[in-house]
């Protein structure tokens, strides 16, 4: 089976390609719900590693079930490193957001066209903003990928 971190890497190749291959030809704002999809899930399978390793290194004693708990649990488990407590409130607060953008309800704007808008109450989600997503979400991936003993790349 495979790694939590591998999962994520993987979700995060197929949001990749739904941001830089499927939206550039189609232009649909389903296309950036799925990558808004991907992104969360990838998130999910990072904090799992990052708290399986964690666990096996037993600095925590459980990890919580739910994915937001997961998450929220991540500056509690650093709570003796600051600065990293410090990136992992940040990185929850990312979470939060992008949960926020997939359960709220949206309209399309431009769809088919050049500037594809996923329209929420709260954000207008064009592609210059899933990419600035895309690359925080990988910056997760990567230290949750090196943290649980993946290798450097």
């Amino acid at each position: 089976m495979a790694d939590d971190s591998e999962i994520a890497i993987g979700e995060l190749k197929r949001a990749d390609h739904s941001l830089y291959v499927t939206l550039k030809y189609t232009k649909t704002v389903d296309v950036i719900k799925t990558a808004i999809k991907r992104l969360i899930s990838a998130l999910d399978h990072s904090a799992n590693a990052i708290l399986n390793t964690l666990k096996e290194n037993k600095k925590i004693k459980e990890i919580p079930d739910a994915p937001v708990s997961r998450f929220e649990f991540l500056p509690i488990a650093f709570k003796k490193d600051k600065e990293l407590s410090k990136k992992m409130q940040d990185y929850v607060t990312f979470y939060y957001l992008l949960r926020k953008l997939d359960k709220a309800p949206f309209k399309a704007r431009e769809e088919y066209r050049k500037n594809v808008t996923l329209i929420t109450p709260d954000f207008d989600v064009k592609i210059v903003f899933l990419i600035m997503l895309f690359k925080k979400t990988k910056e997760f991936v990567k230290f949750a990928y090196e943290f649980s003993g993946g290798k450097n790349d």
